[in-house]
């Protein structure tokens, strides 16, 4: 019996890499930000679209950099969650990439070298995000900081009682009136559990045979598979579509502005520069404006844009720029009747498909273009 299931499973993991299976893992636990991305990590990222994905030596989706700005050389830090890490195109097609190339045309540049660099990490919120900029993004001497806010997800995340995987990442909390960081997150029984040698096994063993792979997918898809059966998650990861009217999701907002307003203090004594964009939901911008109207209808708002215009009125409020995608993603979709969201099966929702990717590094090269060569008073 064990002679025949060995071959059975040496069948199967012999099948697997002919037909080019492959689902390595991209995550590791990190003392700062819960988890972060494994340096050198390599491999077919095929759950949503297709790309290979090659994560450099310093633990970013990104090519590999100089920590030191060379000579003549201006550097923009893009933070963000999934919709800035784009796993879902290769390299060349993400936003960040994108960008990266057209600011080259800026006028006025002379013989200036532009760097965008990614620092996007799938799940993070803002909290993640202001711990990468404090422990990885000034590594690189950044004069422009850019924090890509996706607003259905980076607001619940950065409290505990609504975020995912809330044992896996740290806070920010009220404590006497003053905003203190909580990393409790550090002694909870699931993370020192990833941080074991036991752990650090199985993900070689994973990373060696696509059996394990395969089966660790299941296990993922099945947990996925009832998150998106939760009602409750969904109905209550909609609410950042209306004004909150509960101590939980006013407590959400306050420590979200807070962070960004720290963020944006931070870069500030850096003397560099900070730009809020915020990105955009599936169902904001897509293609029938009836479905987008049917979609609000039905969780009982006027419209979708609370948090684009709550977000653009603390910029206003505080002095800082903020680029709202939404508008012009919607526009660019109803008229040229094109998802931006979305692959193969699942067109239309999820996350930015190439299309997607170059709009978004249209609009923002513009906004950028402009903070790198100051039009003259």
């Amino acid at each position: 019996m064990l002679i025949s299931l060995a071959i059975g499973i040496g069948l199967a993991e012999i099948g697997l890499r002919i037909v080019g299976f492959s689902s390595p893992n991209f995550v590791m636990p990190d003392e700062y930000r819960g988890f972060s991305l494994r340096p050198n990590a390599e491999g077919w990222w095929r759950k949503e679209g297709e790309a290979y994905i090659r994560i450099n030596s310093d633990g970013l989706r990104d090519r590999e950099r100089i920590k030191k700005k060379p000579p003549n050389t201006f550097r923009i830090a893009m933070l963000g969650d999934s919709m800035i890490e784009a796993l879902q195109v290769p390299l060349e097609e993400t936003a960040c990439a994108i960008i990266e190339n057209r600011l080259q045309g800026c006028e006025g540049l002379d013989d200036l070298r532009i760097e965008v660099i990614n620092f996007g990490v799938s799940g993070y919120g803002t909290v993640q995000q202001l711990f990468t900029l404090r422990h990885k993004v000034w590594d690189y001497s950044p004069d422009i900081v850019v924090l890509a806010f996706t607003t259905i997800n980076d607001i619940r995340d950065n409290v505990r009682t609504l975020a995912h995987h809330s044992d896996l990442r740290p806070y920010f909390v009220y404590h006497n009136g003053q905003l203190v960081p909580d990393k409790s997150f550090l002694q909870s029984p699931r993370f020192r559990q990833q941080r074991s040698s036991f752990r650090e096994s199985l993900i070689w063993l994973k990373s060696h045979f696509r059996i394990l792979e395969l089966l660790n997918d299941w296990r993922s898809a099945l947990g996925v598979f009832r998150l998106g059966r939760d009602q409750d998650f969904i109905d209550t990861s909609n609410l950042v579509y209306r004004e909150p009217n509960d101590p939980i999701w006013s407590e959400a907002w306050r420590i979200t502005e807070a962070m960004i307003l720290l963020m944006r203090d931070e870069v500030r004594t850096r003397n560099a520069k900070f730009l809020l964009a915020t990105l955009t939901n599936d169902y904001q911008v897509h293609p029938d404006s009836k479905v987008r109207q049917e979609f609000a209808t039905k969780i009982s708002v006027k419209d979708l844009s609370y948090p684009d215009q709550r977000l653009r009125a603390l910029g206003e409020r505080e002095g800082f720029p903020v680029v709202n995608l939404t508008s012009s993603f919607a526009d660019y979709a109803e008229n040229n009747r094109v998802f931006l969201h979305g692959f193969d099966g699942q067109i239309g929702f999820g996350h930015w498909n190439a299309e997607g990717n170059r709009l978004a590094a249209e609009i923002l090269s513009e906004e950028l273009c402009g903070m790198i060569v100051p039009s003259p008073s």
